[in-house]
């Protein structure tokens, strides 16, 4: 297996293994399996297009993480893979809002997973992404640099329609495409609008802030938008910048509603809170593919 198909397995059994029978499987990645696509490429030039082992090829694919899953828990229901770089997650996410929408009662493995390969490390740092100075994670948000730190892992949900033993309810969710902060904020003033009743206020703020001064203007617009006495969670120091980081965060979402306790070193903006129920995560990829979820507390 390579390295994204044993992240994404290892995430997705604990759920394929839970007492729940599974009815579909949604995966979002925003390359999938890089490092084998890159040694099969090798293959064909070193052994000159001969006869090649598929093995690399068949890993290399997008949908492996949620085939190799179908295939270990002999899942034959639906299975499907998004691949839309910094929406991939999201529209996972869509898709299995629109599956419990057709199929009350279902459940389904929703995940967002990706690998950084050495291949993939240098394609990424080549396009900029990554800083060029060498920086402690505890750093990441002090530097005013373009860039940021290079990051991989797998995040798995079980998502149903039911409220009964639920930690908690996507209760919205949209994406923009732009490089203009201005639409930005009004689209994070009017989802905010939208989905919170007329008096309600946002318990808590998670940003995808990632240290890249390119695209903090986007976290600024929107941060400036927040009653001031709304906490302020970041979490790019712990998950590294990638395409389906906000599985990452929407994980952490989950557990401070669950355990109803914030990490201290994620907190930018500390203020005191009786409890949490309403979390609002905004994410960019690349300054140009934006997300916004609203979570709640059942």
């Amino acid at each position: 297996m390579g390295r994204a198909v044993r992240m994404g397995v290892g995430a997705s059994m604990p759920v394929i293994n839970s007492a729940v029978a599974i009815n579909g499987i949604i995966i979002g990645t925003g390359k999938g399996g890089m490092e084998d696509c890159i040694k099969f490429l090798n293959q064909i030039v070193q052994y000159e297009e001969g006869l090649l082992a598929p093995g690399n090829f068949v890993q290399s694919t997008s949908n492996a993480v949620a085939a190799q899953v179908g295939m270990m828990s002999k899942n034959k229901s639906y299975n499907t893979t998004h691949v839309h770089r910094g929406h991939a997650f999201e529209n996972a996410v869509i898709d299995a809002v629109m599956q419990l929408n057709e199929f009350p009662g279902s459940n389904f493995l929703l995940g967002g997973v990706d690998e950084i390969s050495e291949y993939d490390y240098t394609i990424e740092d080549l396009d900029g992404a990554y800083k060029k100075e060498s920086i402690s994670n505890k750093d990441l948000y002090d530097t005013d640099s373009p860039g940021s730190i290079a990051g991989e892992g797998a995040a798995t949900f079980l998502v149903n329609d039911q409220e009964q033993n639920a930690i908690c309810q996507i209760a919205a969710i949209n994406i923009l495409h732009s490089e203009d902060e201005s639409q930005v904020a009004d689209m994070f003033q009017q989802f905010i609008t939208t989905n919170l009743p007329a008096g309600e206020n946002i318990d808590l703020y998670i940003s995808g802030e990632s240290g890249d001064n390119r695209t903090l203007k986007f976290y600024t617009v929107c941060e400036k938008l927040l009653n001031e006495n709304t906490p302020v969670v970041r979490f790019k120091h712990m998950s590294g910048e990638n395409a389906t980081a906000s599985s990452w965060a929407l994980w952490l979402a989950c557990h401070i509603l669950q355990q109803q306790n914030i990490p201290s070193h994620m907190m930018k903006r500390v203020v005191e809170l009786s409890s949490v129920k309403t979390i609002l995560l905004y994410n960019n990829y690349k300054g140009i593919q934006h997300s916004f979820m609203l979570i709640r507390k059942n």
